[in-house]
């Protein structure tokens, strides 16, 4: 059985958007960041980093195995189950140049942005982040005017990886990118086309309770 520790950040949903979509038994494990879970010893013991998600397979090849942060965790299910990351060739590169944009651009930049929008004081630093949002919701337009997805014509590990960051930002950062989203056709395209995905839909609608 594969547990997943996880809260509904953007990053906690994205292995559940997986494991949706590979249609594999597991469980839920809430890490409630309100109550400060992810600091908790059990958790620290799967997660030293103390963030969401983290993964537990008991019954991967050599034994059990324990893992954290997102993107590691989608590329090992992709690889285990031999589905949404390409085995090999320039096909997988790509997904995997992707997912990293995704993690060391889009989920840093949204973040902080999310971050100092929220506080509502520090106005340079604000606008720091939504220039740089702007400059990745750019880049992404380019790529999915042409491309039916994010890596290509295949969906994969880099949609599922960006989708709940983009969901995100339509909904919590209207005020501050708002405007340029709503600009965006290829991007708004390719919202709706995996947002409409089942797997998609049921993870994105999970709000915290234990399942599985």
């Amino acid at each position: 059985m594969i547990t997943l520790h996880t809260w509904t950040t953007p990053n906690g949903r994205k292995p559940l958007i997986m494991l949706e979509e590979l249609g594999v038994p597991y469980r839920i494990a809430p890490v409630n960041l309100a109550e400060h879970a992810q600091f908790r010893p059990e958790f620290l013991a799967i997660s030293p980093n103390n963030k969401i998600p983290a993964l537990v397979d008991e019954e991967a090849d050599g034994g059990p195995l324990a893992m954290f942060e997102s993107g590691a965790i989608l590329t090992c299910l992709a690889e285990r189950y031999g589905r949404l990351l390409p085995a090999q060739g320039p096909a997988r590169y790509q997904v995997l140049t992707w997912l990293h944009w995704q993690i060391g651009g889009v989920g840093p930049m949204f973040g902080q942005l999310g971050s100092f929008a929220r506080q509502g004081n520090n106005a340079d630093a604000t606008a720091h982040f939504v220039q740089e949002a702007e400059r990745l919701l750019g880049v992404l337009e380019g790529q999915l005017a042409r491309a039916d997805y994010l890596a290509g014509d295949e969906y994969s590990i880099a949609d599922i990886a960006l989708y709940p960051w983009i969901a995100a930002a339509n909904e919590k950062l209207g005020p501050q990118l708002g405007e340029t989203l709503a600009g965006k056709t290829a991007l708004q395209r390719w919202l709706k086309l995996v947002g409409e995905r089942p797997a998609v839909r049921k993870a994105m609608a999970w709000q915290g309770m234990p399942q599985g």
